[in-house]
């Protein structure tokens, strides 16, 4: 196995991982915020329960995000170091303002959010959980903003000579608003929301089935509920606007997610199918002209086709087909099943209705699945670019570094994180075992 594609494995794995935790955050901290001010408006105990338990399982989230977030940082060092010193004058701005003005606001207001239950009064408790949630969402405004760089880069110029080239930032707020940095931060919040909605969700359907704690799950189940089902349609809304986008900056991004090989043609969706790389065609269920339409407006515009590319400057085609179509796939499930579920509770039958509740247990992976679908069509569909147009994968990757040492870290990351994982289900599930305290529902703070 090459030292390209071990370190490009390397770093999948690192980021991977890391992203569970993340997008759980910005989820919960829109749920919380939700519950408090319902709380707050009604004073109706079962929504001040639901917020409590949450933030427990919200603060074991960022404490895993934090942990594992780290180590991306010093693989760009040791892995990446012909990356990073060609992108460090851009890329450093974006991190650096994810640290001073997103996650020194979410770790300065997470003590009272966690801690000041009983020693704040009630608004300055809720300020603390909107400032804790705003503080998740810029950070990922930041990570975003610098990965967006990556796949459509703007406000820059590059100096030095061939073999030691950068790029310098010439307009910060080009390089922050360049032409993705938009429609991939929507889609990646509103998939963080999901992610969050529906582990309370789940948790909820769970005690319904077990008939246990029947005020937390009404309380839990109606700010789900409203959470999912608009996360749900805005992803429908905004990964429409990113392929879009993706159509004007990233042609052969596109023709990927769709297997289009003919150049200059209209394109055809894929409903279900498989890639015949070899014969450069695909074997499915394919609705003609309708890519063409979708991305277009127009079911004959022509759409630039892998033909168009020469094969080294192609991304690997079947990988970003399938995980695009599982992504899509797996969202409209999930839109489907927060409308189903939305309309049993309107009707009063949700808690009754024990195969819905059984799949809203099971659906908290799907989120999570589809998210990392996500990233992996948009990371997968730059190959070969890791600056797109700019500088090839190959050329970012540490020459003093062997493959030998990356297979080394390769496994000792695969079993620390294995390591993690299970303890974060294992404290996930006492959590839920030990259910919210009974004691919350006539619990009071200061002020209250």
């Amino acid at each position: 196995m090459s030292l390209e594609l071990l370190a490009r494995l390397q770093f999948a794995l690192t980021a991977g991982f890391h992203y569970i935790f993340p997008q759980l955050s910005i989820g919960l901290g829109i749920v919380l915020v939700v519950l408090e001010a319902l709380h707050l408006r009604t004073g109706k105990p079962a929504y001040l329960q639901a917020a409590r338990f949450w933030t427990k399982v919200f603060a074991l989230t960022f404490a895993l995000g934090v942990a594992t977030g780290i180590v991306l940082e010093f693989e760009f060092g040791t892995n990446w170091a012909a990356y990073s010193r060609f992108v460090g004058d851009v890329f450093g701005s974006p991190l650096a303002a994810e640290g001073i003005f997103a996650f020194f606001l979410e770790s300065g207001f997470l003590a009272i959010l966690l801690f000041g239950w009983s020693r704040v009064g009630p608004k300055t408790h809720f300020f603390s959980t909107v400032m804790v949630c705003l503080g998740a969402h810029l950070s990922a405004v930041w990570i975003v903003v610098a990965n967006s760089w990556m796949q459509t880069p703007a406000g820059y110029h590059l100096v030095g000579e061939a073999g030691r080239r950068r790029a310098e930032i010439t307009d910060f707020w080009a390089l922050v608003f360049n032409p993705s940095t938009v429609d991939r931060l929507t889609h990646t919040l509103v998939g963080a929301w999901q992610a969050g909605a529906f582990l309370v969700l789940a948790v909820a359907a769970w005690y319904a089935l077990k008939g246990r704690h029947t005020g937390f799950v009404r309380a839990s189940m109606r700010v789900g509920l409203a959470v999912a089902v608009a996360a749900s349609l805005l992803s429908l809304a905004t990964g429409d606007r990113s392929a879009k986008g993706v159509a004007r900056n990233q042609p052969a991004k596109l023709a990927a997610f769709e297997g289009v090989y003919p150049d200059g043609e209209p394109g055809a969706l894929t409903l279900l199918g498989w890639v015949d790389e070899e014969n450069e065609h695909v074997v499915g269920i394919r609705l003609p002209g309708m890519l063409s339409w979708m991305a277009f407006g127009d079911a004959s515009a022509p759409v630039t086709g892998l033909r168009a590319f020469p094969p080294g400057d192609r991304p690997p085609v079947q990988i970003v087909f399938q995980a695009f179509h599982a992504m899509v796939g797996i969202g409209m499930a999930l839109i489907a099943l927060s409308l189903l579920a939305a309309f049993l509770d309107w009707r009063g039958k949700l808690l009754s209705y024990r195969p819905v509740l059984w799949a809203l247990v099971f659906a908290a992976a799907g989120p999570q699945i589809a998210n990392q679908l996500g990233w992996m069509t948009a990371e997968v569909g730059r190959q070969p670019w890791i600056v797109y147009g700019l500088m090839r994968t190959s050329e970012g990757i540490s020459r003093s570094v062997g493959a030998v040492e990356v297979w080394i870290s390769l496994v000792g990351f695969t079993l620390v994180y294995l390591l993690l994982l299970l303890v974060f289900l294992f404290l996930l599930r006492k959590k839920i075992e030990h259910g919210p305290l009974e004691e919350d529902l006539g619990a009071g703070r200061a002020g209250a």
